[in-house]
């Protein structure tokens, strides 16, 4: 690999995790407002820095996007800020969580959690498969 693509590599790699970290509930403020009331949410719970967490990043972003009317999907690192492990009882990351619209843990996986299977808890939960070609 040229050093050229080494760098765009890495540049690409810094440019999901910024948009990670503004557009997904990465604040320390922000866990208090998870599950969000009246929809079904995925929270992330994990680490910017953390290898199987940053994997998941541009899985997060795309389906942030594609899920925006329909459902929530919430990154916290609990790196930066430790409360949301404590109040969710994680004891390792990445921890998936998701809520129904009442706000009910319907199911937790811990480690990576690729796209397909995101979407087939989402759809199970009642929420229409997305168009991920988006």
């Amino acid at each position: 690999m040229t050093k050229e693509k080494q760098r765009m590599k890495k540049l690409s790699v810094l440019v999901v995790m910024l948009m990670l970290f503004f557009t997904s509930g990465a604040f320390a403020e922000d866990y208090l407002n998870v599950p969000v009331k009246g929809r079904v949410t995925m929270i992330d719970l994990g680490a910017k820095k953390c290898i199987p967490c940053k994997m998941m990043a541009p899985i997060l972003v795309k389906l942030k996007k594609v899920y925006k009317e329909t459902a929530d999907i919430v990154f916290i690192d609990v790196w930066e800020n430790n409360k949301p492990a404590k109040r969710f009882k994680i004891r390792s990351i990445p921890t998936q969580i998701f809520f129904n619209e009442k706000g009910d843990e319907v199911y937790r996986h811990v480690g990576f959690l690729d796209e397909k299977s995101i979407v087939e808890q989402m759809t199970k939960m009642g929420v229409q498969a997305p168009d991920l070609k988006q």
